[in-house]
């Protein structure tokens, strides 16, 4: 856990923020069915016999998870560095684990560190060729320039290449836990998932027994704590097994009297990863004979699981040492995590991650209409009836805290960050390599994280991103001879930052994929509004951005800057100047230009960015009355493409909006319009966002109807499809927009109510310049807004076309009506 990554923040800053929003209504959801156990060990196909000789090393790898079952039926914990899915089946729970740093691939495979970092091309040369060629209106030979020259030898596909460097996020094998027991004759089953708690349990009754099962990670413990009971003495009968990682070896040792060990090694890349499984039982027996644990005639039984790899981060990794990201002992840390939890017993441990995680969880409070979960049916049927149009108030407010939860869940100081499934995964391989995607997919995880008042779950981005700047330097150097540092469209947790073997070019480059996560920082410093962070971690990163961006301009002929090659991210051809492109460019200079003038730092930088703001090409509008995506007018009114990359400057951006540049809103309006209401769940997560800052809350509505409808599974995970966490986040920040907004300078209450919410509240809501807000409305319109000044800023506050501002002192409470 904490050992992972040096946090840059303590929690010092926690006692300032409001902890006091408390729930009306319990947010939870429930299934009434059990699964089956037919996605055991999914990586077999169903057919372990199969893979006696061989292993399946990119079993997962499909557009499908063959385990529907896991996907869409499961529960989600975690604690950010350990998850869990619980299945709940009746005659043995299946429980699939994880860990977030366990992955193959990096610089410690068998063909050594220069294997894994020696792929830069040494591209830089070609970029006045490529901008010869635009100049000439050769746009077939700059595609072609680009094609050859800016990939690089590193294939993506776990079966094109032995070993895989890239690697990917990988299983740590499944849990089951027999219990002797059948659902003949079985009733009132529920396996149900507390948001107020972060507490799943599976309970039912047989042969006139209630039986319950209570599941949570502890952040504190870093420990699954798992409890069966039953209403009668001496039920507990279990058996305690464990299916380890395919394409890993490692042996199962007894742990003591009551525990067991599993100790492996990734077969990869050589990475240690332990498992460390302790029982306490009352009453009856337990055997840890045989690889397993035995429990007999027990009154109640409590297993407690805690999980660790060797990896360490490093943000100054030794490019000849094949084991610079190797660094702790999962065998310490495991053990010295399970001694302490079996000292507090289960009472403690529970208390223990409730008040940390409600700490966090209860912050912000939504209440739409009134919405209370009179009317409590399966999620499954719930969603059903959604679908068909029933309304569901209380459907709404918890799919938004569904997204604060998975944010809780997966991301917490001391760790990876989330990655595109969060911390949960189920097979050997998986969806592009369920790794860290640059080109949206990693930022928009984010998106709620400071505006719902989680900005501490932000801090492992922050830590990844340094992971990235010293390779990231390289990167910049070989590929653009620029200074500074960037990233491309697919990372790892090994320092990755260059372009992928594949030649084509509309997905594998993405060269301003790392000032875009740059403008994270400088996000998080105008929310928190702590110098301390901007000095000390977040200027330096934005600068070597901003740097990059600045001399990886062309300077035309004509005056003006365009971002040459560049291209709309997954969509269209190489261009002299993507509009994406350059609004990412602008977002990353203005957020430049501010830190430097805040910290007095580097003013002969910032002359230079500031003139590459002035002269960087400008928004164009098209034939159709749309915001140009490319230079050239070649947009398809009829192009429903899931990427709305050209509208970057409206959302996540601040260079575009209805109240400064209206002009462009209604450009950016229409393209909205050509590319529709549907695509892939996190598209639809995106286009909520936009419409949002468009302040068409109708629209708006419309699009989160159907996230709900189309791209939701149901257990509330977001799908692509398959499975991806990103469009969870999306929602919930897409909401947080509706509800207020704050990035262009001032808070803006209600910028997008619909008019299905005619009645409600949000509280605890946070704003930029460090204020905390809480607004009420009803009929339709504010009734007031309570704003916690959290710095003793300035305030600027609009609603419709009416602007309050007021001087604030720092810890103060303002009430303000219209």
């Amino acid at each position: 856990m904490n050992k992972k990554t040096v946090s840059i923040l303590t929690f010092a800053m926690l006692g300032a923020l409001s902890a006091t929003a408390q729930h009306k209504t319990a947010l939870s959801y429930w299934f009434d069915t059990p699964v089956t156990l037919k996605g055991q060990q999914v990586w077999y196909g169903g057919h372990p016999e199969k893979w006696t000789h061989k292993k399946p090393i990119s079993a997962g790898d499909t557009s499908r998870n063959p385990d529907s079952d896991w996907e869409s039926k499961s529960l989600p914990i975690g604690n950010g560095s350990i998850g869990a899915n619980i299945l709940g089946s009746v005659e043995a729970e299946r429980i699939t684990l994880n860990e977030k740093t366990l992955w193959r691939g990096g610089p410690n495979t068998k063909k050594g560190a220069a294997y894994y970092w020696d792929v830069n091309k040494n591209s830089a040369h070609v970029m006045q060729e490529i901008r010869d060629a635009f100049a000439a209106n050769d746009w077939e030979k700059a595609s072609q320039l680009t094609r050859k020259n800016f990939n690089s030898p590193v294939p993506y596909e776990s079966y094109a290449e032995d070993p895989f460097r890239f690697g990917s996020f990988t299983t740590m094998g499944e849990a089951y836990i027999e219990t002797g027991l059948s659902t003949v004759g079985m009733s009132k089953y529920r396996r149900a998932l507390s948001l107020d708690s972060a507490l799943a349990t599976v309970s039912f009754v047989k042969d006139e027994v209630s039986y319950q099962r209570e599941y949570f990670i502890s952040y504190p413990a870093n420990v699954m704590a798992i409890r069966y009971k039953a209403s009668r003495p001496g039920k507990q009968n279990l058996v305690f097994s464990y299916a380890p990682n395919p394409v890993s070896t490692g042996k199962m040792v007894a742990d003591g009297k009551n525990g067991l060990l599993w100790d492996a090694r990734l077969d990869n890349n050589d990475m240690q990863y332990a498992i460390r499984i302790r029982a306490i039982n009352k009453g009856g027996s337990l055997s840890n004979e045989g690889g397993k644990l035995t429990v007999k005639g027990a009154d109640e039984v409590v297993f407690l699981i805690s999980a660790d790899t060797d990896y360490k981060a490093n943000y100054n990794p030794e490019y000849n040492d094949p084991k610079t990201y190797v660094g702790v002992d999962p065998l310490a840390t495991t053990q010295n995590w399970v001694s302490k939890a079996e000292g507090k017993g289960y009472a403690q441990l529970l208390d223990e991650h409730y008040k940390d995680y409600s700490r966090l969880f209860n912050r912000v409070s939504l209440n739409l209409n009134d919405a209370a979960n009179a009317n409590d049916m399966p999620i499954d049927e719930r969603l059903a009836n959604y679908r068909k149009g029933a309304k569901d108030f209380y459907l709404e407010q918890l799919y938004y805290q569904f997204g604060r939860y998975l944010l809780i869940a997966s991301s917490r100081p001391g760790n990876m960050p989330a990655n595109l499934q969060g911390v949960w995964h189920n097979n050997v391989d998986g969806p592009w390599r369920v790794d860290y995607h640059n080109n949206i997919n990693l930022q928009m995880n984010y998106w709620p994280a400071c505006t719902t008042n989680l900005s501490e779950c932000e801090l492992p981005l922050f830590d990844f991103i340094q992971t990235q700047v010293k390779p990231g330097e390289k990167t910049a150097k070989s590929y653009y001879g620029t200074r500074g540092w960037t990233t491309s469209v697919s990372s790892n947790i090994f320092g990755f930052t260059s372009p992928l073997a594949s030649e084509d070019m509309s997905w594998n480059f993405s060269p301003f994929a790392g000032p875009w996560l740059a403008t994270h920082l400088w996000d998080y410093y105008d929310y928190t509004r702590d110098k301390k962070f901007l000095s000390e971690t977040a200027y330096d990163i934005i600068k070597g951005s901003a740097n990059f961006a600045t001399d990886y301009l062309w300077h035309r002929k004509d005056g003006v800057y365009t971002a040459a090659p560049s291209t709309s991210p997954e969509h269209g051809p190489i261009d002299e100047g993507a509009t994406f492109a350059h609004a990412v460019i602008r977002e990353i200079l203005l957020d430049a230009v501010e830190a430097s003038k805040i910290l007095g730092k580097d003013a002969k930088d910032r002359k230079q960015w500031e003139d590459a703001l002035k002269h960087i090409a400008p928004y164009q509008i098209g034939r159709y009355g749309q915001l140009m995506e490319w230079s050239k007018d070649i947009d398809d009114p009829k192009d429903e493409h899931r990427h709305v990359n050209h509208l970057f400057g409206l959302h996540p951006g601040r260079t575009i909006s209805p109240i400064t540049t209206p002009v462009l809103a209604k450009a950016s309006k229409v393209v909205l319009e050509h590319r529709g209401d549907g695509a892939t769940g996190w598209s639809m997560g995106w286009k909520l966002n936009q419409w949002a800052r468009l302040h068409d809350g109708n629209h708006a509505y419309k699009l989160y109807g159907n996230l709900l409808k189309n791209g939701t599974l149901d257990n509330l995970w977001d799908t692509h499809a398959p499975f991806q966490i990103d469009g969870n986040f999306g929602g919930t920040a897409g909401i947080t927009e509706m509800l207020m907004q704050s990035h262009m300078g001032f808070i803006h209450l209600l910028p997008a109510l619909p008019d299905a919410w005619q009645k409600g509240s949000i509280k605890g809501l946070r704003a930029k310049g460090n204020f905390t807000v809480d607004i009420y409305w009803d009929n339709g319109r504010l009734t007031k807004a309570v704003i916690l000044s959290g710095s003793g800023e300035p305030c600027q506050v609009r609603y419709g076309d009416k602007v309050k501002k007021m001087k604030t002192q720092k810890g103060k409470t303002y009430e303000v009506k219209f």
